[in-house]
């Protein structure tokens, strides 16, 4: 089994929340830092296809799996309960905004967890709003 996020260090986890809210030059970091593997996820929970299929073919397929399941896609969510991954089941839903979620990220203490759940939170809001202005389609 790849790494799990909860075995990162807070410094990297803050840059990977930084390339999720779309700072390249923090997607760049992870990249030259040795951390691809969150560099393919902070693009595939910004949508983008081929970073998710990096995932499932760089040997970190939870990464990716996190990412559908946080899009909601019923079966990553089984995939994470069938294999015991239930931090990533409880921190796909708070990415979702579901308030008992957040409240076990935060009264674990697990605040990087909770701050990385608000900033994707965010982008899924902004994702959904982007779906339905015309201005957007085909960029």
């Amino acid at each position: 089994m790849a790494k799990m996020l909860f075995d990162y260090d807070v410094k990297i986890l803050l840059a990977l929340e930084q390339a999720i809210s779309g700072k390249s030059e923090f997607f760049k970091v992870l990249m030259e830092s040795g951390y691809p593997e969150l560099a393919a996820f902070s693009n595939a929970v910004r949508a983008d296809k081929k970073a998710l299929k990096w995932l499932f073919e760089n040997n970190s397929p939870e990464l990716g799996v996190l990412s559908d399941a946080i899009d909601s896609e019923e079966a990553a969510i089984a995939w994470l309960k069938k294999n015991n991954l239930t931090f990533y089941i409880v921190f796909a839903d708070a990415c979702r905004g579901v308030t008992p979620a957040r409240e076990w990220l935060k009264n674990n203490k697990l605040d990087i967890f909770l701050r990385l759940s608000l900033t994707i939170y965010d982008l899924l809001i902004e994702q959904q709003n982007n779906k339905w202005d015309y201005h957007k389609y085909n960029r």
